[in-house]
């Protein structure tokens, strides 16, 4: 074989191969940064989803406590510190909020969250317990039905939350599931690579010991 021939065979192996190469060291780097997507994924699905799903469980524990303590449903209970109760829950419902507001809101629970932070802070202030109860007339039925709505609105503001607690941890599922996927296609585009690799470098070295017998002969 002519070795001018030969020559220009090796070169055009040579850059196929250098080819070849360069694209297994793309998708490398491409699968690289797909696993910190699928690893940032699950971390957001986490700290952002399911620990506020926990914030918002606690906040609606100590909601219900306080409209027991303004319905005055426990009969036995003492009712004179009630409205130093009603204020420490109020205090850890705040704490937990600012724990809230440090993760990743979208705009709908920015909304909802700042909605229920003011009925805490504003509308369920109870300074005076003689807006709930007096001795000579008993339980303030008509302000204590304001505060029920008013508990009724901070209730449903932690029901919303929860729903799109719900629907962004699927939409980050489904991202999740979309970067496997693609992860997965990758490793497959790699074995394929690897395969008209080694069939190259196969020729390759064939070629030149065949042509090196031919030269012998």
């Amino acid at each position: 074989m002519n070795n001018h021939v030969l020559k220009r065979r090796k070169v055009r192996a040579f850059i196929i191969i250098g080819i070849l190469l360069l694209m297994l060291y793309g998708k490398n780097l491409l699968e690289r940064q797909s696993f910190r997507s699928i690893s940032g994924t699950f971390t957001e699905v986490y700290n952002d989803r399911l620990v506020v799903e926990g914030y918002i469980f606690k906040i609606s524990e100590k909601l219900f406590k306080i409209q027991k303590l303004v319905d005055h449903c426990d009969l036995d209970y003492d009712y004179s510190k009630v409205i130093n109760e009603i204020s420490e829950h109020e205090k850890a419902i705040l704490d937990i909020v600012v724990e809230f507001e440090a993760t990743n809101l979208t705009e709908q629970e920015a909304t909802y969250l700042t909605d229920f932070k003011k009925i805490i802070s504003e509308d369920l202030n109870i300074k005076n317990y003689n807006l709930l109860y007096t001795d000579s007339s008993g339980v303030n039925r008509e302000q204590v039905k304001v505060y029920d709505q008013k508990i009724t609105r901070a209730q449903r503001d932690l029901d919303n939350l929860s729903k799109i607690q719900l629907e962004e941890g699927e939409k980050l599922i489904s991202k999740a599931k979309v970067l496997i996927n693609r992860s997965q296609i990758w490793a497959q585009f790699e074995v394929a690579l690897l395969i008209i690799l080694v069939v190259v470098m196969f020729l390759l070295l064939f070629r030149k010991s065949e042509s090196s017998d031919r030269e012998m002969i």
